[in-house]
């Protein structure tokens, strides 16, 4: 899909990989909705999009509410009249072994991570139907197909959004609706300082990961348009 003049609606755009998805498509063309719970994060983001001439509009939401979800996508539909991408990027991690993982930090992670997509793609997918078609890109991550010690609750709400994405592919195949999953691999961004979880936990996890190449935010992005614009049912990291 060419990105250019396409409504793109980008979730958890304050920051990481959000944050330079938005930068990305809007210097593409793309008209872009920035969603995330930061208001004053977002403002600064608009300015900046605005003052270089990128059509943007920013709407704060926190993506575990279906209420504000809906109210999120309609804002946005009525202010530009349709909606062709929407990037569900927002989440966050829970540290914490699965003998002892905090099931309160697990149910938040599930809300944000696997219920937060699923209300935002059942509350686009009727504007997109309107508009003869659409583009849904998951950002998931490559930790879903690894088994990393103190990372299992988070790599299960991941795992869960892959096989959403496959299943709601073929659903909406017919539709002219296109879904995409994107799996990062580790990337430069504060996600790892804000997972839920004690902080001996977390460094536990940290000092029992494997090696791996971190990427950087924008790299990340450049994946997420790439995949955009050739329409990759799947788009894995490379060097």
């Amino acid at each position: 899909m060419d990105v250019k003049g396409k409504v793109t609606i980008i979730t958890g755009a304050s920051a990481g990989i959000g944050l330079a998805a938005a930068r990305l498509f809007a210097a593409e063309g793309a008209r872009v909705a920035l969603v995330a719970r930061s208001a004053d994060k977002l403002e600064a983001l608009v300015r900046e999009l605005r003052d270089k001439g990128f059509d943007t509009l920013s709407v704060t939401a926190d993506m575990r509410s279906r209420e504000a979800i809906n109210k999120m996508v309609e804002r946005v539909h009525a202010h530009y009249g349709r909606i062709d991408i929407l990037i569900n990027n927002a989440g966050q991690a829970a540290a914490g072994m699965v003998a002892d993982v905090s099931m309160d930090d697990f149910q938040k992670i599930i809300e944000l991570n696997v219920y937060g997509p699923i209300y935002a793609i059942q509350a686009a997918v009727p504007k997109m139907r309107e508009g003869g078609g659409g583009l849904i890109i998951n950002i998931s991550s490559m930790v879903s197909k690894m088994q990393i010690p103190a990372l299992g609750a988070y790599a299960a709400t991941k795992a869960a959004l892959n096989l959403i994405s496959n299943t709601a592919r073929v659903e909406l195949a017919p539709d002219n609706i296109r879904v995409i999953t994107v799996y990062p691999r580790m990337t430069a961004t504060d996600f790892g300082k804000n997972s839920l979880g004690s902080q001996r936990v977390r460094q536990r996890q940290r000092s029992n990961a494997p090696e791996v190449v971190v990427d950087s935010p924008e790299h990340v992005a450049g994946k997420i348009l790439e995949a955009a614009k050739k329409e990759v049912l799947e788009q894995f990291m490379d060097q």
